[in-house]
């Protein structure tokens, strides 16, 4: 079940690990803070010697760190990660999500419903697992057309796991 580079990847045939991608990396945090930093310096160094730099910088300041605190609270928030075990007895879903957040979920793999929820979800394309009286999203955090490719790659596992064999490779 390899493929190109997703925000998921399967461990093994019936392991799945999951979570967000992270389109600014720590050196481009540095990055983007370095510039905004040196952006807001700029003009002020016409202010330089002034007595109106030091009316200008405590405002200059506040935003370098209104800047940091958003790009710091967005990496927080999206701090997610789901793990799928599927045994030929049992499936278990984990999310950790944001500031401790954990949620777990275990139904036995025989009685589990793979949907995808073309319209009427929260966004398109929207999986779902259901199963022991409850229904529980999956990869709600992935794109549309990573959604729909985790579909089957789901459908396929859980159906492997159901008859007792090793799923094929989509």
């Amino acid at each position: 079940m390899k493929g190109p580079a997703m925000p998921y990847h399967w461990i093994s045939d019936t392991e799945l690990e999951a979570s967000p991608h992270r389109s600014l990396s720590p050196n481009g945090f540095a990055g983007v803070i370095g510039l905004f930093f040196v952006l807001v310096l700029v003009p002020l160094l016409a202010f330089l010697g002034t007595l109106a730099l030091w009316g200008l910088l405590p405002f200059a300041l506040l935003a370098l760190w209104g800047l940091w605190w958003g790009l710091r609270r967005s990496y927080a928030d999206g701090a997610i990660t789901e793990h799928l075990v599927i045994t030929a007895d049992s499936c278990r879903l984990t999310r950790a999500g944001p500031r401790g957040a954990r949620a777990e979920w275990s139904c036995n793999p025989y009685w589990v419903r793979v949907t995808s929820h073309e319209a009427g979800g929260p966004v398109k394309h929207y999986v779902t697992l259901s199963g022991n009286g409850r229904e529980v999203e999956i990869g709600a955090f992935l794109s549309e057309a990573e959604r729909k490719r985790l579909y089957p790659e789901l459908r396929a596992a859980f159906r492997a796991a159901q008859e007792g064999t090793a799923p094929e490779a989509p």
